[in-house]
Parts: C-alpha cells; sequence; structure tokens
C-alpha cells in the first residue's frame, strides 16, 4: 500500500470515527428532551387521575368525615385512660398525648390507605381500568393519581386528628407535628401503593378483605401504636423491630417531644423512605404489567 493510500485510509477512518462522535452526541441530546417530556407526560397524566379521583372521593364527604372517626373515638375514648401511665416505667417520656397522638396518626395511616384498594377493585368491575387501558394516559400515572389522592385525604384526616389532640391537651412543637405528619404522609403513599398492588392481584373484596385485616392489625399491635413497645415482654418487643411502622411510630413520637436529632427520627425517616420507594416501585410495575 503507497503512503498516498495509507494517508487516505487514515483519513477516511478519522472521518468516520468523528462522524460517530458527533452522532452520539446528537443521540444524546435528543434523549435528554425525550426524557423530560416522558417525565412532563407523566406528571400531566397522574394531575388528570388525581383530579378525577378527587371530584369521586369530595362527591362522597361522608367517606371522609367517617374516615377520621376511628382515631378521633381512640383519642376520645382511649386517650384519657393513659394519663395514669404515665409514670410508669418504660411508658416514654412527655405526656399521654405526645405518646398517643403520633401512634394514632400512623394508625390512621395504616388503616386509611389500607382500604384504598377497596375503590380499585370496584373500578375494576364498572370496566372504569378497562376503559383507561385503551388510553394514552400512562401506566405509572394511573397508580400516582390514585395514590395521591389518598394521600390527600388521609393528610386532612391526620390534620384534623392533631386539631382534636391539641384541643384534649396535646402539646407539642410546630415542627414535630410537620415531621409526624411527613411521616404520615409517606406511610400513605407506601401502604395506599401496596393496597393496590393487593387489589389487582385478588381482584375481589371477599379475598382483598381478610388479607387486609390479617396483614394489618398484626401490624399496628406490633408497631406499639396503642402503647409503646417498651412496655411490652422482651420476646415481644425484639419481634416489633422487624416491623418497619414501629421504627415510624417512635420516631414520630420523638418528634412530638421535640427531640429532632436523635436515632429514633433518623431510623423513622430512612425507613418511610425506603418503604416509599420500594411500594411505588412495586405498584408501578404492577400497573404497567397489568395495563399492557
Amino acid at each position: 500500500m503507497s503512503h498516498e493510500e495509507s494517508a487516505s485510509h487514515e483519513e477516511s477512518a478519522s472521518h468516520e470515527e468523528s462522524a460517530s462522535h458527533e452522532e452520539s452526541a446528537s443521540l444524546g441530546r435528543a434523549a435528554a428532551p425525550g426524557r423530560v417530556a416522558a417525565l412532563g407526560r407523566v406528571a400531566s397524566d397522574t394531575r388528570l387521575i388525581f383530579l378525577r379521583s378527587m371530584r369521586q372521593t369530595l362527591r362522597s364527604k361522608v367517606a371522609v368525615v367517617f374516615g377520621a372517626v376511628q382515631p378521633l373515638l381512640y383519642l376520645v375514648l382511649f386517650g384519657p385512660l393513659l394519663s395514669d401511665l404515665v409514670d410508669v416505667r418504660g411508658f416514654g417520656a412527655g405526656s399521654a398525648w405526645q405518646v398517643f397522638v403520633p401512634g394514632v396518626l400512623i394508625q390512621l395511616a395504616l388503616f386509611g390507605a389500607g382500604f384504598a384498594g377497596f375503590g380499585l377493585i370496584a373500578d375494576l368491575r364498572s370496566g372504569v381500568v378497562e376503559r383507561l387501558r385503551v388510553t394514552p394516559a400512562s401506566r405509572t400515572a394511573l397508580l400516582l393519581g390514585r395514590v395521591l389522592r389518598d394521600t390527600v385525604v388521609v393528610a386532612f384526616q391526620g390534620a384534623v386528628v392533631v386539631a382534636v389532640g391539641l384541643a384534649l391537651g396535646l402539646r407539642a412543637p410546630v415542627g414535630g407535628i410537620v415531621v409526624g405528619l411527613a411521616l404520615v404522609v409517606a406511610l400513605a403513599v407506601s401502604v395506599a401503593s401496596l393496597s393496590y398492588v393487593v387489589a389487582l392481584r385478588t381482584r375481589s373484596e371477599d379475598a382483598f378483605a381478610p388479607i387486609l385485616s390479617s396483614v394489618t392489625l398484626p401490624l399496628m399491635l406490633l408497631s406499639g401504636i396503642l402503647l409503646p413497645m417498651s412496655l411490652a415482654p422482651g420476646w415481644l418487643d425484639v419481634v416489633s423491630r422487624f416491623t418497619p411502622f414501629r421504627y415510624m411510630v417512635d420516631a414520630a413520637r420523638a418528634a412530638f417531644l421535640g427531640d429532632y436529632a436523635t436515632a429514633a427520627v433518623a431510623e423513622g425517616a430512612l425507613v418511610a423512605v425506603a418503604l416509599l420507594v420500594a411500594s411505588v416501585a412495586l405498584g408501578a410495575r404492577r400497573f404497567r404489567r397489568e395495563n399492557a
């Protein structure tokens, strides 16, 4: 091969390599707006599904009000019984309300968002999900819109519970109340997502209801919602540490005492974030598979 041919081949290879780099850079620039557009579409579709779901909820204001009745009954009828336990060893620092109200908030998220699956089963039976399946709506948005509605409802009910608690004698810093409600919101997102996953698997109230009660009741008791687990026997205290809600209850109680920079708050926040990410990912995957 002559020097001219060799130089020609090298120049050609250089041009091809340069063109390849330019094409890759162009594809990268094109992919970035594409991802942004996809996220924008999910956000827009989530908003539409949320508004639709919220309108359905507001048509039945009784359901929203009665959703908060149970935790309010716990506050009014069970809370005063704890006043004599304040000085009992292991009950925890602070007043009885600072121990009890945070637990009731976590209970509200556990049960309020846990029942969300019943609404999805009704939509499956009436054909609403089938009609949404043929639309170009994002499959992930079908989950997020519903979960956002459930979270707003639980957050509203949680604010009502805190207001009633303050009226009954609760004294907590504003920052602690905000942290407690933030944990409730995170838990509501997680529980609602998992509730929809179970609803899609069962597709029947007859199967969904016993599963829900069989899971939520032990979790409520083991989380120390009604009474601190520090009062429990050693073996029961150890078992409760395998439930994620135990750490969120402890974190909310520490926040209501104003103890923000503690291991309990850090552990509760970490568990809340991990549970939220895993639950939403599982729920989105199930919705995409269901509506593929």
